[in-house]
């Protein structure tokens, strides 16, 4: 049993960036639906206000903060508004994220600038723009938005897997560093669900956008289930958050196996995947434009 999260006198205050959309969205209904107070930050102007209609009508005081996750001032004036505000935050969400698929040679180094400013540094300044005021509060809580593509190794995925892995590994490492200041931390794994993470995408291979859709359209859990796993684990003050059965079978035989025996399964798995690494017809697909509002 870890820290779990403390609410103030008014009840429980919770901030999501990526807030307007995917897993954001939803977890912001979830805990406005549990009576907390829900604010959420995100880049898309329409989305948000779409997000504070919806989740006003559950939780009345709820709002929108711009919060482009790139911006190290956004996430400071997004402390800021919250004190301002609510007197602080019990719960923040580093959630926003983008998608980058492609083989390591074909993949452009200013693809690997974007995803790490956004799915790491994102993270970063998310963490190190609130624990000041969590340390004032003597609590607080921080969710950061991984995958299970941080804990394993699929081909073909490697900026994204290593941004994810880096979200882990910094959630982890957090989770020792802050608990002293009463202040908690978990790191969401899911494996693929329905979201808008493929508008984001980038990548040299449509093909692989083709996949990346379908995976993510595949009957199975909703952003809402993953939103009640979430909930139900932050409150239970865990750590690693891994709502797919699936994911977690996989990274249980990650950690148990013999590596030689491990890559051969993924190998095999990632057969049954394979697409070609160009098109047929020779063209790279032009990269989808940034976005930070959804999950990673």
């Amino acid at each position: 049993m870890g820290i779990t999260p403390k609410t103030g006198p008014q009840g429980g205050r919770i901030f999501i960036t990526g807030g307007a959309s995917g897993l954001g969205l939803a977890l912001g209904r979830r805990y406005a639906r549990a009576g907390w107070r829900v604010a959420v930050g995100d880049i898309n102007p329409d989305a948000m206000a779409a997000a504070v209609a919806e989740l006003s009508a559950i939780a009345p005081d709820a709002f929108a903060i711009p919060c482009d996750v790139r911006d190290d001032a956004a996430l400071d004036a997004a402390a800021q508004a919250l004190t301002q505000r609510w007197g602080g935050v019990d719960i923040v969400v580093n959630n926003a994220g983008v998608a980058q698929a492609g083989n390591i040679d074909d993949t452009p180094l200013d693809d690997w600038r974007w995803i790490i400013d956004i799915n790491l540094m994102g993270v970063v300044r998310g963490c190190k723009a609130f624990t000041p005021m969590f340390k004032a509060q003597g609590h607080g809580y921080f969710v950061n938005t991984a995958s299970m593509a941080g804990l394993l190794d699929m081909p073909t995925m490697s900026a994204y897997n290593a941004t994810k892995a880096a979200v882990v590994s910094l959630s982890e490492t957090l989770q020792h560093e802050l608990a002293p200041s009463g202040i908690g931390v978990s790191v969401i794994c899911p494996s693929f669900f329905k979201t808008n993470l493929a508008s984001s995408l980038r990548t040299t291979d449509p093909r692989l956008r083709a996949r990346v859709d379908k995976l993510l359209n595949r009957p199975g859990i909703t952003a809402e289930d993953v939103a009640e796993y979430v909930f139900q684990g932050v409150a239970a003050g865990r750590c690693h958050l891994l709502p797919h059965k699936e994911g977690r079978r996989f990274w249980l035989m990650k950690r148990l196996m013999p590596r030689a025996w491990y890559v051969a399964m993924i190998d095999k798995r990632a057969r049954s995947m394979a697409t070609p690494s160009r098109t047929a017809a020779g063209q790279p697909q032009q990269p989808a434009a940034p976005s930070t509002g959804s999950r990673g």
